[in-house]
């Protein structure tokens, strides 16, 4: 067993990866297929992505903003680039006219009243996936958790057979209660993730060395939003995340848990795809916010 070497230091951070004949790093050699999926996922113009993420009942349940997904989050739709959700969701409740790519949770196992939850297993086949003409499938990989092996092969099992039809998988950083969320930690995880086959990565933002985290992945990194926060916090570090490498955001609770979700997402992808500043896209949020409140007034005078 090799002794394990000093993490790197020369992340050339100013320096993007090449990505020859194609617009997102790390893809331009994979087939036909899972390119064009990606090019759904991610706009080609920007090269980023505004994902909603509503998945978060595969563990929680009806979480809160979750509760009618067919009132809340199909309205939002027009709005995202693609949306996270499982399939369960997807069948149930998604309009089958709809457009947008769907990228499918597939993985899951216990519940939020587990205390460890790390003992995940591969939730959904690939086939599957084909059926519902998925643009991809997402999973968790639990790096330093207690089901560490096991949840890294769930995720190159599904890679191999993400290979085998051309639909790109999604390593998602999961981090347990007792890890430090630093950049050392994504950056070792995520590096793992794509070195084992992911085509691309989802992970939480940090504010020290964030830059080092997307530098040091040769995939593309989407921005996991994480708890709810003030709109212009939210606003914020989603502006930081895309200046500093990331391509794109894959936000939930920062989005249905708004005071106005239409509002929100409008000022996330002002952010995302016309890097905006945080102030200017909270005052758009503003102003679409009280448009909306506006006309809602009106309807109910009628």
């Amino acid at each position: 067993m090799p002794e394990a070497d000093k993490e790197g230091e020369r992340y050339s951070v100013d320096q993007p990866q090449q990505t020859p004949g194609f617009f997102l790093k790390g893809t331009h050699q994979l087939d036909w297929g899972m390119k064009n999926r990606m090019a759904r996922v991610f706009d080609p113009v920007s090269g980023r992505t505004v994902m909603l993420a509503i998945d978060h009942g595969y563990f929680q349940g009806p979480t809160t903003g979750l509760e009618r997904i067919d009132l809340s989050i199909v309205p939002l739709l027009p709005n995202c680039d693609a949306l996270f959700c499982t399939r369960g969701i997807l069948r149930s409740v998604i309009p089958a006219e709809c457009q947008k790519p769907m990228v499918l949770r597939a993985s899951g196992g216990p519940s939020i009243l587990r205390e460890e939850l790390s003992d995940e297993q591969i939730a959904m086949d690939m086939d599957d996936a084909m059926r519902l003409n998925a643009a991809g499938v997402g999973i968790q990989v639990f790096i330093g958790g207690e089901h560490e092996t096991r949840s890294v092969h769930n995720m190159t099992k599904l890679v191999d057979a993400g290979l085998r039809v051309g639909i790109p998988v999604m390593g998602i950083t999961a981090v347990g209660k007792a890890m430090v969320r630093d950049a050392k930690y994504f950056r070792l995880a995520c590096r793992i993730i794509a070195e084992l086959g992911a085509q691309y990565v989802k992970t939480y933002y940090v504010e020290e060395g964030f830059e080092t985290v997307t530098a040091s992945c040769p995939v593309p990194i989407v921005m996991a939003g994480g708890k709810k926060l003030p709109e212009l916090d939210a606003l914020t570090m989603a502006y930081n995340a895309v200046q500093q490498g990331a391509a794109g955001v894959d936000m939930g609770r920062n989005i249905f848990q708004s005071e106005a979700p239409q509002a929100m997402i409008a000022a996330v992808g002002a952010v995302v795809h016309k890097n905006m500043k945080p102030k200017d896209a909270f005052d758009l949020f503003k102003t679409l916010k009280a448009k909306s409140e506006a006309a809602n007034g009106m309807r109910a005078a009628e």
